[in-house]
């Protein structure tokens, strides 16, 4: 049985809206943090952290100065840490699900981001997320963990797996429909 659910998928195909979504419709007490662009004149500057009880942060965004960049983005990770790292030990500790949106590049960065995932992932608590479609070591190492089950997000599939998801999410099994 599957206790982590992770999403990938190109960018835009609607991983994070399925997660809102998946969490709205349930009844599970939930914690941890996803994601959100930042856009001006609907140009993406940039990205921020919002957790489930309210806290935000800015993650990345063109006018950050960092030694950690992701393309034009410079990222903040003790920003993460505060806010996402945080947010992820508090579900830990106080839900019964945990949301991590996303284990990508910009998040890699942190050491203490790379913990807390494999804190949840090994907690036995079901975890649900978004990682990143492209190899990269982490994240490939993830999705090759005991119990993870990841499924890959299109425009044309989406009703269907926010169903699986969240039949998932009340029963706690994944069954892979044609």
């Amino acid at each position: 049985m599957a206790t982590v659910y992770l999403l990938t998928g190109s960018p835009g195909t609607g991983k994070t809206t399925l997660i809102r979504q998946a969490i709205a419709r349930s009844k599970i007490k939930a914690g941890g943090f996803y994601t959100e662009e930042l856009r001006s004149n609907k140009i993406r500057q940039g990205f921020k952290l919002v957790t489930l009880d309210g806290q935000e942060a800015v993650l990345a965004h063109v006018d950050i100065s960092s030694p950690h960049r992701v393309s034009k983005y410079g990222v903040d990770v003790q920003a993460l840490e505060k806010v996402g790292v945080a947010a992820i030990q508090r579900a830990l500790k106080n839900a019964e699900l945990i949301i991590i949106d996303e284990i990508g590049k910009m998040e890699l960065y942190s050491p203490k981001f790379k913990e807390a995932v494999l804190q949840a992932v090994r907690s036995g608590k079901k975890v649900l997320g978004t990682v990143m479609l492209n190899p990269y070591p982490f994240a490939d190492d993830v999705k090759r963990l005991p119990r993870v089950k990841v499924v890959e997000v299109t425009r044309d599939n989406q009703t269907q797996v926010l169903k699986d998801m969240t039949n998932w999410m009340r029963m706690g099994t994944y069954e892979n429909n044609p």
